[in-house]
């Protein structure tokens, strides 16, 4: 009996040995360099102008003071700092795929965020939430379709 004990607690110790060699381990990537001290200049150019528009684009959302603002400040610059870290992939690891997703992704954020900020914009101003007092000119003041019932 005791010899069995032995004989199954040894079996697990081996097993779970067996266990802990075979997964795999687990070390942080830290980013590497490509080696070429243009493309890294270039890369390190991209993503902090990225960043600093995003954040820009952060920062006017909740600082100005009413919608036809809050969306020029969502749009522009969210949409030049998405496009330099998009180049930034491009560039950094410059493959058919990744050149390609950056085109479509540019692309795409390109005619859309427009497109999506002026309806935003045209529903605000239907329902009256913008503020007139900020507007230097106002193209619509004389429809009749938008006037106030």
């Amino acid at each position: 009996m005791i010899g069995a004990a032995l004989v199954s607690s040894a079996a697990a110790a081996a097993a779970a040995t067996a266990a802990t060699s075979m997964a795999p381990e687990i070390t942080p990537r830290i980013p590497e360099f490509s080696g070429d001290p243009i493309r890294d200049t270039f890369t390190v150019l991209l993503v902090m102008v990225g960043a600093v528009m995003c954040f820009a684009a952060g920062v006017g959302l909740l600082r100005f003071p009413d919608v036809l603002s809050r969306l020029h400040a969502a749009t522009k610059p969210q949409v030049l700092g998405l496009l330099a870290i998009t180049a930034d992939v491009a560039v950094s690891t410059p493959t058919v795929g990744n050149i390609t997703l950056a085109i479509a992704i540019i692309l795409f954020q390109s005619l859309t965020a427009p497109i999506s900020a002026h309806m935003v914009a045209r529903a605000a101003y239907r329902t009256h939430h913008v503020r007139h007092d900020l507007l230097i000119r106002d193209d619509l003041l004389n429809r009749e379709d938008l006037q106030q019932p």
